[in-house]
């Protein structure tokens, strides 16, 4: 027999064999399947907050090297004829 997980929780095995029963799953397969996709969206989740993370750090980066005055319309890179500073 494998490694052994003891849950001491009526709450838990409720669910966990409601789930079982809705399935037609083992109690085994459906706690692993539930925990399976739990991990995915925790990592997903988290991978998301990384991007983002380094993403505010770009752009706070970039906010630092701008000329006082740029606006979002981006006038401040082009001269009075359109053409690139």
């Amino acid at each position: 027999m494998g490694a052994q997980l003891n849950i001491k929780s009526d709450d838990a095995y409720r669910l966990a064999a409601e789930l079982a029963g809705l399935t037609g799953e083992s109690l085994t397969t459906a706690v692993t399947a539930a925990l399976r996709e739990r991990l995915e969206r925790e990592r997903r989740e988290r991978d998301i907050e990384t991007r983002l993370a380094r993403l505010r750090e770009i752009t706070a980066d970039i906010r630092r090297h701008m000329e006082p005055g740029a606006s979002s319309d981006h006038s401040w890179l082009y001269d009075e004829n359109g053409l690139p500073r």
